[in-house]
């Protein structure tokens, strides 16, 4: 492996690419295909980055999977976007591969993961097992292939069966090139209507040329990198993390008292009695 495409390589470098900076937030691909509406980062996330100490403690990473029928062209769309390459010659994923790449986003860095999962049924219960934590989960299908769009669905339910947050949810359309500008207009409708379903953002996009895939992976770095600073800064501020709830800890209580985002107020005695009565909540 070249040193330029290491993992290692990329995560210890002292700034991300030029075009891996984020310093204004990435617009969607179309602003009626979007379920994420904010247009700009979260004033707190601005605030932390801006500060004087460090946002975070330790290197953050940020977890993308990549799913979709055999052949769709997953790794050509992650080949495009981390080593600028596209190869002609279809080679099938063998279980999952594995990328990550380096961002700097208000100027903090921030790792992304990129997860390859192999679209063949006899590989479905390996690639299964990655999508556990996942923030960001990617359905790719191929714009010439209505079949394969007609599979979204299907996996995005056993992705999110096995991930119990809230991921930020893609459905990206690949081989735009092959398309005709009437049978594209036809295909992007059909799709778009199926990620509003799904509450998933579209995207088409040309792995051969490159069009599209830039900007696809900086608004999937941008929108996680914003929620994974504001759950931060929420938790320095008293909340605590419990499966994909949020529970807010009021300590000045004489009686510990806690509020999930749900605006359930739940009692406690003692830090066991937190435990137990926070696992009884997620359970």
């Amino acid at each position: 492996m070249y040193e330029s495409r290491s993992a290692i390589y990329k995560m210890l470098k002292d700034q991300a690419h030029k075009d891996r900076q984020i310093n204004v937030f990435p617009a969607p691909y179309r602003s009626d295909a979007t379920p994420y509406t904010q247009q700009d980062f979260s004033k707190v996330v601005k605030e932390a980055c801006t500060t004087s100490r460090p946002v975070m403690a330790g290197l953050k990473i940020s977890k993308a999977v990549f799913l979709g029928d055999v052949g769709v062209g997953k790794t050509s769309l992650i080949n495009r976007f981390c080593h600028q390459i596209f190869d002609c010659n279809y080679k099938a994923t063998i279980g999952v591969d594995f990328e990550v790449e380096r961002f700097d986003v208000l100027q903090v860095p921030y790792n992304l993961q990129i997860w390859d999962t192999a679209g063949q049924e006899r590989f479905k219960c390996i690639a299964a097992s990655y999508y556990r934590g996942a923030h960001i989960v990617v359905v790719v299908f191929d714009l010439s292939s209505l079949m394969s769009l007609s599979h979204c669905s299907q996996w995005l339910r056993e992705a999110l069966a096995v991930n119990h947050g809230e991921p930020h949810i893609f459905i990206v359309g690949t081989k735009r090139d092959l398309m005709s500008r009437t049978a594209f207009s036809e295909v992007e409708d059909h799709a778009m209507r199926i990620a509003e379903e799904v509450g998933a953002e579209f995207w088409s996009v040309s792995s051969k040329t490159g069009d599209g895939v830039p900007n696809l992976f900086c608004r999937m770095a941008a929108l996680s990198f914003d929620t994974s600073v504001r759950k931060e800064k929420e938790t320095e501020n008293g909340a605590i993390t419990v499966g994909s709830d949020l529970v807010t800890v009021a300590t000045s209580d004489p009686i510990g008292r806690v509020t999930t985002q749900g605006h359930r107020e739940l009692t406690f005695k003692d830090s066991r009695d937190l435990t137990e009565t926070l696992l009884a909540t997620v359970g």
